[in-house]
């Protein structure tokens, strides 16, 4: 069947299947987190982003993969609880930004700035920093194939993440956003941090709406 990136807790997952580049969306308790597993098709090599919940059905999924890494795109305590359960299971090391790292249940073990490299297997993805939800959030982007961005909780169809109506933080949010996640292709099709995926050109139009609502 088709990729649709519609998951829900406690259902299958949904897999793409790119050249040597293979995408897992699972959802997760208890927040209805989404986690994402990039794994390389050819070493076996395997990313997660955000080890947010239910690490044993996150190891399950992982299979006989080799976990080379956990990405955690921001330190809300939503996308960490799986974190310290999966670290001790496989060794894996932690990537995250400096701002945000001090909210980890584990040491970091790779800190994240813009425009870093994240490697997986022969495939390297590009680190896109983005402040205002929380101070270190970070996305991941991976060019080929139309482009492919994981999110967090910075980008989701239909507007910026939670900000908890302050002013600052959303206008420091929505600027990262605009000019950094909407300066990729429309083609950039997105994987956020709960709920279903879309494209950075289905978004696109919206952006002077969400800049006038201030959320």
């Amino acid at each position: 069947m088709a990729y649709s990136g519609e998951v829900e807790v406690g259902g299958p997952t949904d897999v793409r299947e790119l050249p040597g580049l293979t995408i897992t969306k699972i959802a997760t308790n208890p927040f209805n987190n989404n986690c994402y597993f990039l794994r390389d098709t050819a070493s076996g090599d395997t990313l997660l982003v955000d080890a947010a919940g239910d690490p044993e059905r996150l190891l399950e999924t992982l299979g006989d993969g080799r976990l080379i890494g956990i990405v955690e795109t921001h330190g809300h305590w939503d996308h960490w609880q799986g974190l310290e359960t999966v670290v001790k299971a496989t060794g894996a090391p932690v990537l995250a930004t400096a701002a945000d790292a001090p909210d980890l249940p584990v040491p970091v073990d790779r800190l994240i700035t813009d425009d870093d490299v994240v490697t997986v297997g022969s495939h390297d993805l590009q680190a896109i920093t983005i402040v205002g939800h929380t101070p270190g959030s970070v996305a991941l982007y991976f060019e080929p194939e139309g482009g492919h961005l994981f999110t967090g909780d910075s980008l989701f169809p239909g507007g910026v993440g939670n900000t908890e109506k302050d002013a600052r933080r959303f206008a420091t949010l929505i600027d990262d956003v605009e000019t950094k996640l909407f300066a990729l292709p429309d083609s950039t099709w997105f994987y956020p941090g709960h709920g279903s995926d879309s494209t950075i050109g289905t978004e696109r139009p919206n952006l002077p709406e969400w800049r006038e609502r201030g959320w």
